[in-house]
Formats: structure tokens, C-alpha cells, sequence
């Protein structure tokens, strides 16, 4: 399948999914996440089965890197999510925004905002008019030059534990 290339910036497909969960531990070991091991398979097949998917609702935004054939400097993957619509959305399509990651070796030359710059395009071509994001410190800078803002909405979370069959 040939890729479209736009600014050094291509379309992920299912045999990027090592890397992509690569660039995933960079990122959050950079966020004080506990990396940890056990997840990394799980999330390679799941990314090999959603980016193959032929009406995908989660895609990825790569960079190659210039020095290592096969490998990636940097990545975005992001979702569609279908939500209940409201006054500023009223369709309720949102685009979520996650694993925003580039190479230590790769930062500071605008792999990021290329393959952010892709992800927001592709949004647009599927009727999203709203994406969200969490941001470090580190990405805001980027985040409010694509026209991000902060929002009044604070963020909470509960992790459920496993279902007793499950």
C-alpha cells in the first residue's frame, strides 16, 4: 500500500505498532507514569488491528527518522469519540488526542508539529470540529500555537478494577 507522505509525515500503518508502543514508553516515562511491563503487547496488537481497520475511529501521524530505516523520531495517535452533542458540538464527534512523542535525539525539528498538523487535517476530513488534549509543560508551547486553550473543565479519574471473570 503506498503511503502519502506530506511534509516528511505519513499515515501509520499496522507494521508501525512496535514502534508507536516505543515512542509510548518515552512519553510516559518523560510524565512520571509507571512504565512498567506487561502492557506493551497487548497495546501492539491492539494498535496492528485499529490502524488496520478500513473506517478507522484511531489513527496515527509518523516521522520517520533519517538514520534508522524502520524506526520512528516521532508519532500522535488520536481517536474519534462519539459523544452525546451539546451547544459547542452539537454533531458530538470529538477528537481525543494522546501519545504525542518524539526521539530525545529527535526533538526541535518540528516532527511533532508536522505529524500534529496531519492529525488535526484528518480531523477536519472526518466533520470533527472539537479535539481535546491533556498537555505537559513541555507540549503546551506547541499545543497553543495550533490554537489549543485551557479549559475550565478539571480532569478526574477512577480505575475500576477487573471484573472477577474477567
Amino acid at each position: 500500500m503506498e503511503q502519502q507522505r506530506t511534509d516528511g509525515v505519513r499515515r501509520a500503518t499496522a507494521a508501525d505498532a512496535e514502534e508507536l508502543v516505543r515512542l509510548r514508553e518515552v512519553m510516559l516515562a518523560e510524565v512520571a507514569e509507571r512504565v512498567g511491563d506487561g502492557w506493551q503487547e497487548a497495546s501492539v496488537a491492539t494498535l496492528r488491528a485499529r490502524l488496520s481497520a478500513a473506517d478507522p475511529a484511531l489513527v496515527a501521524f509518523v516521522a520517520d527518522r533519517p538514520d534508522r530505516p524502520g524506526a520512528l523520531a516521532a508519532c500522535v495517535v488520536g481517536t474519534v469519540e462519539y459523544r452525546l452533542g451539546g451547544p459547542g458540538n452539537p454533531g458530538g464527534r470529538t477528537g481525543y488526542v494522546f501519545n504525542v512523542a518524539t526521539d530525545p535525539d529527535q526533538r526541535r525539528r518540528g516532527h511533532s508539529r508536522r505529524c500534529m498538523t496531519a492529525l488535526l487535517g484528518w480531523y477536519r476530513a472526518q466533520g470533527v470540529r472539537t479535539v481535546d488534549l491533556r498537555a505537559s509543560q513541555q507540549g503546551e508551547p506547541l499545543y497553543r500555537s495550533l490554537g489549543f486553550v485551557r479549559t475550565p473543565d478539571p480532569a478526574m479519574r477512577l480505575r475500576l478494577p477487573a471484573a472477577p471473570d474477567a
